[in-house]
């Protein structure tokens, strides 16, 4: 193992790799800053630069991209409370508070600072343990998926612990919005109003850009910009004993990101939420999270940043892509003549090896070059709030606009944002319907062919011990914050 590490480091000990994880990382950052510009987006625009690339220098570019790219959406998020890429909504919900109070520099220092510990982990994770958690990936059937997604699902019990009835309902808001589009099983359309833009089904980088962002545009509309108190935004960043009093966060979030982002279709947005729920369920700040908390910024950072080395796990092991950004990645592997499975590592250790070394080295890029930015995104909050939200508002429009190139993004943007809107009147959770959005096709895919396979069995779900301990999982998340309150409830 010390002689592949030695190779690892070896391979990109050179001018053009460093500059290349460098470039990557800079170029992550600004794409995961933009609404719209998700990570495999990032990655994607990135692969027609990297022809005639030495196959190692390319790879090495493309994966600090997707590293940084995981990142750079945390820095809107709470910055301006718009989510750059969609793990960042977990990271809004006390990232942005933070910001309200008058502390971005606490969210945003600990947002890299968590980022870059989880990519660390991560890397780690992927030299390490590659092949038994690629079997890991390859024992996930059906039944597995959806006890997952069911699992997911129930972290509502702890985004709408103040109000589980209307969190519920909020997600099943979710949940239906999932159905519009075609039927993956029948091909039926379901809910298009003829419209045939939404055949595909509701577009999620608008739907998130609206709910987050143009809503909070509309409600500070109808605020006034004069009734709103000013607050002064405090440079202080975290004190290093309160960073490293977090280490528990980073590692429980960091090992789970790297579990979750092995399974094929998982993604970091669920990752996000659930290391998010874990490190609350865990907590002994419960009462915090959700009001500006440390832990609930550091959790969702350090676990969407390790899925980035859990997901080339099956990618590089086995030669399946583990994820959107990681099939793209695939793509640009064999552009090289380089084919991925388990002969890579007989007959390419070098680059393998390069690309573990190089993300591990692409995390520290981060770390400088995010905290050397903290300062430069506290500026922009201190803009004027009207410009401010004009600004919001031209990102959000030009950001729906250019994820298809298309006005009825757009639409679904304004659509999203009037219902964010009336949420947030109304005193309802925003983030279940966004947890819906992203669990709902796998809950509904899964359960379907489940029962497919099994011939209408429905104990497929429970026969298979993964599945069966996962619903269990979920059952315990749904009851421990009731349970919690009634015991934290004085007796008479």
């Amino acid at each position: 193992m010390l002689d592949n590490l030695i190779l690892g480091f070896s391979t990109i000990a050179n001018l053009p790799a460093l500059i290349a994880i460098i470039s990557g990382v800079l170029i992550g950052i600004l794409c995961g800053v933009l609404p719209g510009l998700s990570a495999s987006t990032a990655v994607a625009l990135m692969v027609p630069f990297t022809f005639g690339m030495d196959p190692v220098v390319s790879v090495l570019l493309l994966v600090s991209v997707y590293l940084a790219g995981e990142y750079g959406g945390s820095i809107t998020a709470i910055a301006i409370g718009t989510p750059g890429t969609p793990p960042a909504a977990a990271t809004l919900l006390d990232g942005y508070e933070l910001t309200k109070q008058g502390k971005p520099g606490l969210a945003l220092t600990t947002s890299v600072v968590a980022s870059s510990i989880g990519g660390m982990i991560g890397a780690i994770v992927l030299f390490a343990f590659s092949e038994p958690l690629a079997r890991v990936a390859l024992s996930f059937g059906a039944p597995e998926y959806f006890s997952l997604a069911v699992f997911g699902l129930a972290i509502i019990a702890s985004l709408a612990s103040d109000n589980l009835l209307k969190g519920f309902l909020v997600m099943l808001i979710g949940l239906f919005l999932t159905t519009i589009g075609l039927d993956g099983f029948t091909g039926e359309e379901r809910f298009t109003f003829g419209i045939p833009k939404l055949m595909d089904g509701i577009s999620f980088i608008p739907a998130l850009i609206g709910l987050f962002a143009m809503s909070s545009v509309f409600y500070d509309i109808e605020k006034g910009f004069t009734k709103t108190k000013s607050v002064v935004l405090s440079y202080a960043m975290p004190k290093m004993r309160e960073l490293l009093g977090l280490w528990k966060v980073y590692l429980h979030s960091s090992i789970l990101g790297s579990i979750i982002g092995v399974l094929p279709g998982a993604g970091a947005t669920i990752t996000a939420f659930i290391c998010y729920n874990e490190v609350k369920r865990f907590s002994s700040n419960k009462e915090k999270f959700g009001k500006g908390c440390l832990e609930g910024v550091a959790a969702p950072e350090a676990g969407n940043n390790a899925v980035v080395g859990g997901s080339l796990v099956p990618l590089l092991t086995l030669g399946i892509p583990g994820s959107a950004t990681s099939a793209v990645l695939l793509g640009a592997l064999m552009l090289h003549n380089i084919q991925p499975g388990p002969l890579l590592f007989q007959t390419n250790g070098e680059i393998v090896y390069g690309i573990f070394a190089g993300l591990f080295v692409a995390c520290i890029a981060q770390l400088i070059l995010g905290l050397i930015g903290v300062p430069l995104w506290i500026k922009v909050i201190s803009a004027p709030k009207p410009l401010l939200l004009s600004v919001i508002a031209a990102i959000s429009v030009v950001g729906s606009y250019g994820y298809n190139n298309s006005i009825v993004d757009v639409w679904v943007m304004f659509a999203f944002g009037l219902l964010g809107y009336i949420l947030k009147k109304l005193d309802f959770p925003a983030s279940p319907i966004i947890l819906a959005l992203v669990l709902g096709g796998i809950l509904e895919e899964n359960f379907r062919r489940a029962l497919i396979i099994s011939g209408g069995d429905y104990t497929v779900f429970v026969k298979q011990p993964i599945s069966a301990g996962l619903l269990v999982m979920a059952v315990l998340s749904l009851l421990s914050p009731i349970i919690m309150n009634r015991l934290a409830k004085p007796t008479n």
